[in-house]
């Protein structure tokens, strides 16, 4: 491995690579790994980056947490599509509109990047089980990448939490415990069972081992454009580890002189569930008033009662607030807020211009990057970005409100022209 250590992401103290804890020691907060970029670069041929028989995460080895890529899944993370959306783009007047499907990973979420990184590091020091607590995605992730490497996993997750996820966390063989509570009561008891028992905690926020995973998305996306940043990337935001994670990587790649440029980064939440927009937009404010560094030591995020029909970014008290907030006001980007209806419809109208069927949270992308052309934050010209994190199989409740019913008919011929007779009548 090439890592260093640890700094904290909120009072900057630093720690080395040896620190066998989760979180800053000094103030609690979330904890960003360091890697020697002059040791990283001498290792590989500059002109052909991360060459590997690898076609997953792990070709991107040199710049992950992990010592011994046999404890990598054998399961394929990663390497999922970037679609360029034309016919989407044009809906909106924009010219350069890409989708980036996650959903297309094996346990259909984006969270897999962050359970593949956290199943290695957990295997290279000997873990003998993983926990971790979750609205649904990121438990069902480490639930499939566990079972594919027969490693125990026991998830907490609140008790309403979508009954498809429910299933796979089952048939993944995980230890399930449905907590009569929210994702932060889960996630508080899960903290508590494993710093009792010495489980290795996979908790997003938490583990920074699950940011490295989560970084590795923009590594794709870069690669993609030749190693061309985009001007935009759109990212679905409930506790801010997605974010903070491809800040993160874009920084990595910016360090090891691979893009000339960092893009901005838009914060897309539910008006329900927004947090981290709200810190956002309160800094904004500040630095405009009183402009100077930020002592991010002293930053707040405040605690909503979330509410939100996108229960993968359903987040009361985000737990990577500060490194989230951090991404979008270091890289000159923007917090947008939807309602429900809007990401609702996103789901929709996904699915019927591109053929891609986004679970709530992911289509909360494509609904802000609607507000954010009616407001005039993207240039038509702009290479946007929009996160895909998750599947709409993940959420049949909430696709049928705007799918609509089946045309029942009777089985003759006639019958079945009668209905189709529009669609007949254009050819």
């Amino acid at each position: 491995m090439f890592v260093t250590g640890f700094r904290c992401v909120a009072c900057g103290a630093t720690r080395p690579a040896a620190f066998e804890g989760f979180v800053c020691p000094a103030c609690h907060g979330n904890l960003d790994v360091t890697y020697d970029y002059d040791a990283v670069r001498a290792s590989m041929d500059m002109d052909a980056p991360f060459q590997s028989p690898r076609n997953d995460i792990f070709k991107y080895a040199p710049l992950l947490p992990v010592e011994n890529i046999d404890s990598a899944p054998r399961l394929r993370v990663g390497a999922t599509p970037l679609y360029r959306a034309e016919r989407l783009g044009r809906s909106e007047g924009l010219r350069a509109l890409y989708l980036k499907d996650d959903g297309l990973n094996p346990s259909a979420s984006y969270k897999d990047r962050a359970s593949a990184v956290a199943l290695a590091r957990a295997r290279d020091i000997g873990a003998p089980i993983v926990a971790g607590a979750s609205t649904g995605n990121a438990g069902s992730s480490m639930a499939c990448l566990s079972a594919s490497a027969g490693m125990p996993c026991v998830i907490f997750v609140p008790e309403k939490a979508p009954a498809a996820k429910i299933a796979q966390l089952l048939i993944f063989g995980a230890h399930v415990m449905a907590v009569r509570g929210t994702y932060d009561d889960a996630f508080d008891l899960c903290l508590e069972f494993c710093t009792k028992h010495g489980w290795f905690n996979r908790n997003t926020g938490y583990n920074p081992y699950t940011r490295e995973g989560k970084k590795t998305c923009s590594f794709e996306i870069c690669e993609a454009f030749r190693w061309q940043a985009p001007d935009w990337i759109v990212v679905p935001v409930g506790d801010g580890n997605i974010i903070s994670g491809i800040w993160k990587g874009l920084k990595d790649l910016h360090a090891l002189g691979l893009i000339e440029r960092l893009p901005r980064l838009a914060c897309a939440q539910s008006s329900d569930s927004d947090a981290i927009s709200k810190a956002v937009w309160t800094l904004q404010r500040q630095t405009r008033e009183r402009p100077g560094p930020i002592d991010w030591a002293t930053v707040a995020i405040p605690t909503v009662q979330a509410t939100t029909c996108a229960d993968s970014i359903s987040v009361d008290v985000p737990r990577d607030g500060i490194a989230a907030v951090r991404a979008v006001i270091e890289s000159g980007g923007s917090a947008i807020t939807v309602p429900d209806l809007d990401i609702l419809a996103a789901i929709r109208e996904l699915a019927l211009l591109e053929g891609v069927f986004a679970e709530p949270a992911a289509a909360t992308t494509w609904a802000c990057l609607k507000k954010m052309v009616r407001e005039q934050k993207v240039d038509p010209d702009q290479r946007i970005v929009c996160l895909i994190t998750g599947n709409g199989l993940k959420d049949i409740a909430n696709a049928r409100k705007v799918a609509g019913e089946p045309m029942v008919i009777e089985p003759t011929l006639e019958a079945a022209e009668a209905g189709l007779r529009p669609l007949l009548e254009t050819g």
